[in-house]
């Protein structure tokens, strides 16, 4: 029944085309092997099963890469919301938020982007620096990052494009790309994704004015991060 009432309400988006799918593991692998799939919605629970979904995610991410993944949560707390991106999701969409927000959820995953709250992104934040410590400064304790590396950072976490920024900060796109993968290189990271982290270990660390001609990023409410995976990488940056 959620399903079918999840299909016929996007289904009136005309921005997508819909492919409703029987709630098993088997069925959502083999649709996977038979159709060009550009965004599943999955939930963990699949079979009374509660973590079932997450092996699917990690099945999906291995042999389609390219295939983008939104976990339904039926909460948003911190383990499951870690665990849907270790699975390899691209955004988290808690059910009780809206319609209106799962669509635009969808659209910005599809464009490469990751959806998560501030909340959530501070939970990978968290698991991300437990992990793996980020390289903050460096042996005399400033910046590893120089100032306009650092606002080319808060733009990303912004989720605005290249292009974007490039208007934002008056630069060309390939000053943004070379400053990417400059940033990158500095911080021991290969997406976005780590990026955006940094950007929460910034604030965290240093308090900041918003960047020179932009607005503060928001706080609260679901906020798309654009992000990058390994396996998108050139594309992305070239866009």
């Amino acid at each position: 029944m959620n399903n079918q009432l999840l299909a016929d309400a996007l289904t009136r988006d005309k921005r997508f085309q819909v492919q409703e799918g029987d709630p098993s593991a088997a069925s959502i692998v083999a649709a996977a092997e038979a159709d060009s799939l550009d965004v599943v919605l999955l939930s963990p629970a699949l079979e009374d099963n509660a973590t079932l979904g997450f092996w699917v995610a990690r099945q999906l991410r291995a042999t389609h890469p390219e295939m983008r993944i939104v976990v339904l949560l039926d909460t948003s707390d911190r383990k499951t919301v870690i665990e849907a991106f270790r699975a390899g999701a691209r955004g988290v969409f808690c059910r009780s938020e809206s319609l209106k927000s799962l669509a635009k959820c969808i659209s910005c995953v599809y464009e490469g982007q990751i959806w998560a709250s501030s909340r959530e992104l501070r939970y990978l934040l968290e698991a991300f620096s437990e992990a793996m410590p980020m390289r903050l400064l460096d042996a005399a304790g400033t910046s590893i990052l120089s100032k306009r590396e650092q606002d080319v950072v808060r733009c990303v976490a912004e989720g605005l494009s290249n292009r974007e920024i490039a208007s934002r900060l008056s630069l060309t796109e390939h000053t943004v790309k070379n400053y990417l993968f400059r940033i990158f290189d500095k911080l021991g990271v290969s997406s976005r994704v780590e990026v955006v982290l940094y950007a929460f270990s910034l604030e965290r660390t240093s308090p900041h004015p918003p960047v020179s001609g932009g607005r503060a990023p928001q706080r609260s409410g679901p906020k798309p991060a654009q992000a990058m995976g390994k396996q998108a990488l050139p594309k992305q940056l070239s866009s």
